[in-house]
């Protein structure tokens, strides 16, 4: 299984970015997919999650700015995030995980925003 995030990149605060994931690899649906976020110097924190059923978790920071789309049957989740802040700037990693135990981490990608 690989999971695979895009849709990182440069922002000026108050704007918008899409982040993408895709867990590929598996034959079964994953039962839940989120996104983390680790800024320089922080330990990773939760940023939004999905189970299959799509119920949602958001960190208190996002509440209001950040939407996570529910989990396709490609196992593909996507992070709207609106009204970028500085502190919003941190690489985000998606995580997928499965009923069986397996649990994957992409690579990550950068989220910058300018103030």
């Amino acid at each position: 299984v690989q999971v695979v995030e895009s849709g990182g990149g440069l922002v000026q605060a108050g704007g918008s970015l899409r982040l993408s994931c895709a867990a590929s690899g598996s034959i079964f649906r994953s039962n839940a997919m989120g996104w983390y976020r680790q800024a320089p110097g922080k330990q990773r924190e939760l940023v939004a999650t999905i189970t299959v059923g799509g119920i949602t978790t958001y960190a208190d920071s996002v509440k209001g700015r950040f939407t996570i789309s529910g989990i396709s049957a490609k196992n593909t989740v996507d992070l709207q995030m609106n009204s970028l802040k500085a502190e919003d700037t941190a690489v985000y990693y998606c995580n997928a995980g499965w009923s069986s135990g397996r649990n994957e981490w992409g690579q990550g990608t950068q989220v910058t925003v300018s103030s």
